[in-house]
């Protein structure tokens, strides 16, 4: 049908009628399906897959799903095609968005800078920067990098920042090589 032009896809599994906008909720509530019904409230979205709800990166292969590091992860390891991360969520830390919990987007872009390689983090960090409508703000960016000094990744999370940021000029400053 996608081929004909009935539907256009919005995602590995999911489509849409031609001419309906994509949204976060909607990449969400795909997401959400890719999710067994038994751990979906127990899982956060997050890293790329946060970033592509949020219509700043590409979707990804395989869902990234947090694990606040209360709960056990052991029961969730044989879920296919997702990969699991256990992390410490704060009460900020998640919205609900098309019945799938999602990391916020500050959340979302300190976890990108963070545990994401450079050539696929700096686009995504400009795309979440770009959006006023996330309210991710490069000094809260910053200094979210900055509160934790022990914080592994640390210095190339603020060289994919400082490469994500346009220049004075308006031109964007090429990747930092190494900056992984």
């Amino acid at each position: 049908m996608a081929a004909d032009g009935v539907l256009t896809q919005l995602c590995q599994h999911g489509y849409l009628r031609p001419g309906t906008p994509s949204s976060p909720q909607l990449r969400a509530r795909a997401a959400s399906l890719a999710v067994a019904p038994s751990i979906r409230q127990r899982v956060v979205a997050g890293r790329m897959t946060a970033a592509w709800i949020y219509g700043c990166a590409a979707e990804p292969d395989r869902l990234a799903l947090l694990v606040d590091a209360n709960r056990r992860i052991s029961s969730l390891r044989s879920v296919r095609g997702c990969t699991f991360h256990e992390v410490r969520l704060g009460p900020f830390d998640v919205v609900s968005l098309g019945g799938l919990m999602v990391s916020s987007p500050l959340r979302t872009a300190l976890d990108v800078a963070l545990h994401v390689e450079a050539d696929r983090a700096v686009p995504a960090l400009r795309a979440l920067l770009a959006r006023p409508e996330l309210g991710v703000r490069l000094r809260l960016l910053r200094l979210a990098v900055d509160a934790s000094p022990r914080l592994p990744h640390r210095r190339a999370a603020l060289a994919k920042l400082a490469a994500a940021v346009p220049q004075p000029d308006g031109s964007v400053p090429a990747d930092e090589p190494g900056a992984n």
